[in-house]
């Protein structure tokens, strides 16, 4: 697979990386640890050298599952992991917290789940309203300076909040959801991403699996799945959103691709610093998910996508309310 830079960062990961959370949370039962770590290595094998997990994953037993896997490999690869909240007793999110003195307890304890002397990319998971963003990238960039972690970054920022925080330590990447069904990035993040020289990392590029074309609105999730509390993903929003999947699916048979392949090369032919992480529990979804690096858009095709993308609205928020809330701050 070939390889990106995250903007003028110099960070070099693989064209696709590879979004961890699923494998221990959020989409139902965790997988089976063997078969997970099964999963992640042969990412590897087949040119993902990009790996993003953080500590609210489970919490914590994603950071576990990663370390494990890649500390055979761990000099060939590229961990990214985040910062950001507080946990009850019970593993819920009690609250964020980016105050300086957590952020190092979460270095510290990070470093240890995963195994490792150093975080390739420390993201703010979210932009925590009552801690000023100076305060957490001057933080970070002390941490980066001994030694305990190299690059910065941000998760779902606005474009003055990136302003601020790469004013103190550059910002080498922002990663947040964008897909063929998710584009508000493109508003005034992308532009400041690139007069910055910051890459992006699109989470969620294949919209929660829904632009696979696998779930319709007769489709029901494991009682532990996020998408239940989702509004775009109610079976009302779902059966109206169906026509963008259909269009998806037109454009891949024409490509001989498959419709997940289409929305993460449209992805790739954006810009050449934007590095998409799918997520899978399952090891064909990661054999086709790797394929689309090998899928080539022209611009016409780019233009054809586009053009119909302006005839659709997408129904249904991303995120419940108190979770919108807390994105794009």
């Amino acid at each position: 697979m070939q390889t990106r830079k995250l903007g003028n960062s110099g960070l070099e990961v693989s064209a696709l990386g590879l979004g961890c959370m699923g494998l221990s949370y959020g989409y139902g039962p965790a997988t089976d640890t063997q078969e997970a770590i099964k999963l992640i290595r042969s990412a590897f094998e087949r040119g993902v050298i990009f790996f993003d997990t953080a500590e609210a994953y489970g919490p914590y037993q994603n950071e576990e599952l990663l370390g494990e896997a890649l500390a055979p490999i761990r000099e060939k690869v590229v961990i990214a992991t985040k910062f950001g909240f507080e946990f009850d007793a019970n593993g819920g999110q009690s609250g964020m917290n980016s105050r300086p003195e957590h952020i190092r307890e979460v270095a510290e304890a990070a470093l240890k789940r995963l195994k490792t002397d150093v975080i390739d990319l420390f993201y703010q998971h979210r932009v925590d309203p009552d801690v000023p963003i100076e305060d957490v990238a001057g933080t970070v960039r002390d941490l980066i300076q001994e030694g305990k972690v190299k690059h910065f970054g941000l998760s779902e920022a606005g474009a003055q909040t990136i302003r601020r925080a790469h004013a103190v330590q550059p910002v080498a990447a922002l990663q947040s959801e964008y897909s063929l069904w998710s584009r508000e990035p493109e508003q005034d993040v992308l532009p400041t991403l690139e007069e910055l020289g910051i890459g992006f990392v699109p989470f969620s590029p294949l919209g929660k699996g829904f632009l696979t074309g696998a779930i319709s609105e007769n489709t029901t999730f494991d009682s532990k799945d996020f998408r239940n509390i989702v509004p775009r993903f109610t079976p009302e929003a779902r059966k109206a959103n169906q026509v963008l999947v259909d269009l998806l699916g037109a454009i891949a048979a024409q490509k001989q691709a498959t419709s997940a392949q289409v929305a993460l090369a449209w992805l790739l032919a954006r810009k050449p610093w934007i590095v998409p992480i799918p997520g899978t529990t399952k090891m064909h979804r990661l054999e086709e998910n790797v394929g689309a690096a090998n899928v080539v858009l022209t611009a016409e095709d780019v233009g054809t996508i586009e053009d119909a993308l302006s005839q659709i609205a997408v129904q249904g928020d991303r995120y419940p309310p108190h979770l919108q809330a807390r994105v794009n701050r």
